[in-house]
Parts: C-alpha cells; sequence; structure tokens
C-alpha cells in the first residue's frame, strides 16, 4: 500500500532529531549538509514520511553531539487496543509543527482559555465529521 502512515518509531526518532537540532541552534541545511543530504531529505526524516538510516543517523548523532540511543529514549512500549490509538494520534500530532508549537504554546495561557481552545477544536472536529459521507448533517 503506497499511501502507509508513517511507523511510529520513524515519528518519535524525527521528533527527536528536530528537538536536538533545534536546541543546538542549527539549520536544517546545516545538518543535512553535515550528512550528505538535501534539507528536502532532512524534512522527510523529521516527519517520520522517511524511515533514516543507520549511517545517517549516525551521522546526525555526531553532528548533533549525542548517542544513536538518544534518539530512541522515551519510546513507549508498544501496546495494544484503544489506549494506543490515543497515544499514536498523539504522537503524529506532535510530529508536525503546529503541534510543536501548540504543545510550547497552550500550557503558557491561563486554565478558562485552555478549556476555550479545547471547546473550540471539539466543535471544529464536529463539524468536520459532519460534513463527511454517512455524518449527520446541522442543516
Amino acid at each position: 500500500m503506497a499511501d502507509q502512515e508513517p511507523h511510529l518509531v520513524d515519528i518519535h526518532v524525527g521528533a527527536r532529531i528536530r528537538m536536538r537540532r533545534k536546541s543546538m541552534g542549527l539549520s536544517q541545511t546545516q545538518l543535512a549538509d553535515s550528512v550528505g543530504i538535501t534539507f528536502q531529505q532532512l524534512q522527510k526524516y523529521e516527519r517520520g514520511a522517511n524511515r533514516v538510516s543507520a549511517s545517517k543517523l549516525y551521522g546526525m548523532a555526531v553532528t548533533l553531539q549525542t548517542s544513536v540511543a538518544w534518539f530512541f529514549e522515551g519510546m513507549p512500549p508498544e501496546v495494544d487496543g484503544d489506549g494506543d490509538k490515543r497515544i499514536e494520534a498523539v504522537r503524529r500530532f506532535m510530529a508536525t509543527e503546529e503541534g510543536v508549537e501548540l504543545a510550547s504554546l497552550v500550557p503558557q495561557l491561563p486554565p478558562a482559555q485552555r478549556r476555550q481552545i479545547l471547546a473550540l477544536a471539539k466543535t471544529l472536529c464536529a463539524e468536520d465529521d459532519d460534513d463527511q459521507p454517512g455524518g449527520t448533517s446541522k442543516a
């Protein structure tokens, strides 16, 4: 199947690459050049869209002054069940630029405003569901 979702391990490793790169103040181009890839390829790695080869991961670890194992730290064990779907959704969200930005900004808001944002997101998702085939229309 060509439209497969990225594997959760690839998403996690990519997010760790991005986090370390940003914490060191490196651009995507600088890190990509250091391991002999294009910045577009690095973008795909950071999103988890493409898997990182062992040699490229090792090169990034050297450039980012960390161990290869560091990229896998915090990786929760694979479990089955509905809770897994929620964890997977959070991981996928955190693999996006918007996810990272929201995760850093929302905790700075007062609790009442956080609840308003949550209510807005729920409303927008419900509207999207209603627009789907088989959904109930609010018309």
